[in-house]
């Protein structure tokens, strides 16, 4: 292996949706649009899972650091299942914020 971007064996190594996003796109959307998909995943997660109510400037300071951190994030998702794992996440936090939903409903209407 040579180490050129496009590798067949590098391609191969990439996780799972990163290939998907690399073979959908040119070659330089596949970072932007791979940094997108793990912010709007953390924040999602971030908003099911751990978000309380706080004050505007806070959620600010909330955003920009996860946006920092996305950055880092982005870099480990092409060879590791970050993105699967973001997925996975967010599903389970969906499915408890509906249980949960629905026993309050329960609950209310007794």
């Amino acid at each position: 292996m040579n180490g050129k971007i496009g590798d067949a064996e590098t391609i191969e190594a990439m996780s799972p949706v990163v290939r998907m996003i690399y073979e959908m796109t040119s070659s330089s959307m596949t970072g932007i649009l791979l940094f997108a998909v793990v912010f709007i995943l953390s924040a999602i997660v971030y908003k099911l899972g751990f978000a309380r109510k706080i004050k505007l400037w806070q959620n600010v300071v909330v955003y920009s650091f996860l946006f920092l951190g996305c950055i880092i994030l982005t870099f480990f998702a092409i060879f590791l299942p970050i993105v699967e794992g973001l997925i996975v996440a967010a599903l389970i936090l969906i499915i408890y914020r509906l249980r949960r939903m629905n026993e309050h409903k329960e609950n209310s209407t007794v």
